[in-house]
């Protein structure tokens, strides 16, 4: 099997710190051979640190003369959808950031190029490779849950308003606390049942706390500059009368600093996922049942491999391209409704 030869696009703390160290880590199967950021300094810093051997500050540059065979998109939300095409065109796989993009319509256009290319486009939702998710799947294909009819879906901070980078920038992020935080348990919300289209999204959005200021547990944010939502709230409505209720706060005044969590609720068990624990019936008596054993795992080493899976054409976990856009105009549609 042949090294797959990849390319890191931006040069922030999510490349440094998780995909970089993934790949060097799957060295048998992947080089990373470039790193690419507007700012040459940190691309240059980032490859000498890692030992990456080109750096670049230009994309064109990189393509050209680099024979890559994939690259992992690092950059802020509003360059996604450009710089996927970008990689298409150049005949790359792509591991993108989430979230997709900032529009349903980009987002469906990416991955219709991927289609057409024969080639992988896939997100880093990388909850799905807890330890807790694989048993909650587990436990669904054995039938323990029955029928899943609604789940309650929640990332809220307290005070989590980051407090540096762009993450209050409209332009650039398209969003808040839904764009940041909500996705990641909106996909697995939507993963646990078949990643199905709504028939009615309810949703509102606020900036209360956003736009006032006060303590942050993540740095300072500058509220005269606040442009996205410290909190978003959902209802979701499927065919046959299945529902997901998601909750998302950068800001909320809640009791705990940080609360990420799904609750599923089948015909025949429930199950709440973070520490994975079981609602059923045994023998005719109520069983809360736990599952202290499960070994914590690495999920971005996990969904890194997943994508590498998919590349070279065997069964991933990795979030798909059209996975991406269905979750992509979901969000689209939160907005709208927020906004009306």
């Amino acid at each position: 099997m042949s090294i797959l030869k990849a390319a890191i696009i931006g040069g922030g703390n999510i490349a440094d710190n998780n995909h970089i160290p993934a790949l060097k880590e799957l060295g048998d199967q992947v080089e990373v051979v470039a790193v690419c950021s507007r700012d040459l300094t940190k691309a240059q810093a980032l490859a000498d640190k890692h030992g990456i051997p080109n750096a670049f500050s230009y994309t064109g540059e990189m393509y050209q003369q680099c024979a890559l065979d994939l690259v992992v998109i690092c950059t802020p939300n509003h360059l996604h959808y450009p710089q996927t095409i970008e990689a298409l065109e150049h005949n790359c796989h792509v591991f993108c950031e989430k979230p997709p993009a900032l529009t349903a319509q980009d987002a469906h256009e990416m991955a219709d190029l991927a289609a057409q290319k024969g080639l992988i486009l896939a997100y880093n939702f990388q909850l799905r490779q807890s330890a807790e998710w694989e048993l909650l799947m587990r436990c669904k294909a054995d039938g323990l849950l029955g029928n899943i009819y609604h789940i309650k879906a929640h990332f809220l901070r307290r005070r989590g308003i980051p407090g540096w980078g762009n993450f209050t920038n409209k332009d650039m992020q398209g969003g808040g606390a839904l764009m940041d935080l909500g996705v990641h348990v909106l996909d697995l919300a939507l993963c646990a049942l078949g990643y199905p289209t709504p028939d009615q999204v309810l949703g509102n959005t606020y900036d209360f706390i956003g736009k006032t200021g006060g303590k942050g547990l993540m740095g300072n944010w500058n509220p005269k500059t606040f442009e996205v939502e410290d909190a978003a709230m959902a209802y979701l409505s499927f065919p046959s009368k299945v529902s997901i209720m998601l909750s998302a706060s950068f800001a909320l005044n809640t009791q705990t600093d940080k609360d990420r969590n799904l609750e599923i609720f089948g015909s025949k068990g429930g199950v709440k996922l973070f520490p994975f624990t079981m609602y059923t019936e045994i023998a005719g008596e109520l069983a809360d049942i736990q599952f202290p054993y499960l070994e914590e795992v690495d999920m971005q080493l996990k969904n890194t491999k997943a994508f590498l899976d998919a590349c070279q054409g065997k069964p991933s976990t990795v979030c798909t391209a059209k996975q991406g856009a269905t979750l992509q105009a979901i969000v689209e549609r939160i907005y709208a409704s927020a906004e009306s």
